[in-house]
């Protein structure tokens, strides 16, 4: 399905074939390593534009949508956005079909973000009554948290907006938390609090960890099957003199049923980037269970069943394929096992044989990573629901690029 317009990646020779996707188009990235930028039928791409690569954005900036056609070799942008930011853009994500794209905007006199519905095949848009974090994967419900908050634990991952308009909470608050937005009804609704959290959540979280801290949510996902949510909870002191407490919770669709599978007291010897386990009932993640070496593990929801998934060592946005045998992930630049010159692998592991193999190395160290690292490119390499290709970030001379590998080679020789 790819056109021949599209130029192959060939550089370090990668194992696998590598196309770049946006080779018309400059400054673009896709959205994360969670969720897909290609269409439910494969033959679409969605990301997020930046018009400048040399400064930070500010609140009223402009970044494009654009949709890639694989086909055809179309690469055209089909809508901009105020709701935006450095790392993730504007949220760009797919729904159930071809004709549910959503992404985030931005009402500029209230500061105020919303989700918008697009249809990018016709360009009918609805304007929704809350924000996209993530989308389940039938197309049917949102979740997000305040995406103004964001920013107060680590810019790049919500929207802009002056100081101002950013509200902070004073503990574990009742009003702020996870809402759920139903795309039928147009309807959002706060499912859980922050307040519910540090009461109902098992196994219980010691409340003297966090006097004085004030709770937001960062990474929101949707489990496979749809059922369930998993959020990562960030709680600060509001000069941040001390170190952030983070824990990773999940719950029902409804807020029922809070659970607590890494806490505080496991999370802090170091660790990053949870996802769902294919089977929806665990968790992956890098993890120091030592304080020495990144993990690659798996744990229940409720913290019990800790088990390494391999003895290779973990790094940067891994993914466990549904094989239950391949592990997926990038690499950091500030990370030992990049290559020291701007450039990182694309790991391909088999927890089976504990092997691993760089199938693909790029370049993601852009000209200007803004002063806190805010406009650094990390891959974020994602599978397609296919679970046969990938998209990533990669930076071509200086500019933002997107690109597609294919890796159904690999899933059928091994």
């Amino acid at each position: 399905m790819m056109h021949e317009s599209f130029p192959q990646y060939t550089e370090h020779s990668p194992s696998v074939p590598v196309w770049c996707i946006t080779p018309d188009i400059d400054g673009c990235v896709h959205r994360f390593f969670d969720a897909s930028s290609v269409s439910p039928s494969g033959r679409y791409v969605a990301v997020a534009r930046f018009r400048f690569e040399d400064r930070m954005p500010v609140p009223g900036d402009v970044c494009d949508i654009v949709l890639v056609d694989l086909l055809t070799g179309e690469q055209k942008v089909i809508a901009d956005s105020r709701g935006f930011d450095t790392q993730m853009g504007a949220h760009v994500q797919w729904g159930a079909t071809d004709s549910q794209l959503l992404f985030n905007d931005m009402d500029c006199e209230a500061w105020q973000p919303f989700g918008v519905l697009m249809d990018p095949l016709t360009g009918d848009r609805q304007k929704l009554s809350g924000t996209v974090y993530m989308a389940s994967r039938d197309g049917t419900k949102v979740a997000s948290t305040c995406l103004k908050r964001t920013g107060l634990t680590q810019p790049g991952y919500g929207v802009l907006v002056p100081e101002a308009h950013v509200p902070l909470n004073d503990g574990a608050v009742d009003d702020d938390g996870l809402s759920v937005t139903d795309l039928e009804t147009n309807t959002t609704r706060l499912v859980c609090s922050y307040k519910r959290i540090l009461e109902e959540a098992t196994p219980a979280y010691d409340p003297d960890l966090y006097v004085g801290r004030g709770w937001y949510g960062f990474h929101v996902k949707w489990n496979p099957q749809g059922d369930r949510i998993m959020m990562v909870v960030r709680c600060i002191v509001p000069d941040k003199s001390v170190p952030e407490h983070r824990s990773v919770i999940s719950m029902a669709e409804d807020g029922a049923d809070i659970r607590v599978a890494v806490g505080e007291e496991i999370w802090a010897n170091g660790g990053h980037h949870p996802d769902w386990h294919p089977d929806g009932e665990s968790v992956t993640m890098n993890l120091k269970q030592d304080g020495s070496r990144l993990d690659l593990i798996r744990i229940g929801l409720d913290g019990t069943g800790l088990e390494l998934l391999t003895s290779v060592q973990g790094s940067g946005h891994p993914t466990l394929h549904p094989n239950r045998r391949h592990i997926l992930t990038d690499v950091y630049l500030h990370e030992k096992l990049s290559y020291g010159d701007g450039t990182g692998p694309i790991r391909w592991i088999d927890c089976e044989a504990d092997t691993e193999e760089p199938v693909i190395r790029i370049n993601n160290d852009p000209p200007y990573p803004g002063p806190k690292r805010e406009l650094r490119i990390d891959p974020h390499s994602a599978w397609d629901r296919t679970y046969q290709r990938i998209v990533f970030n990669g930076c071509d001379n200086g500019v933002r690029r997107v690109y597609l590998a294919d890796l159904s080679e690999k899933l059928d020789t091994e």
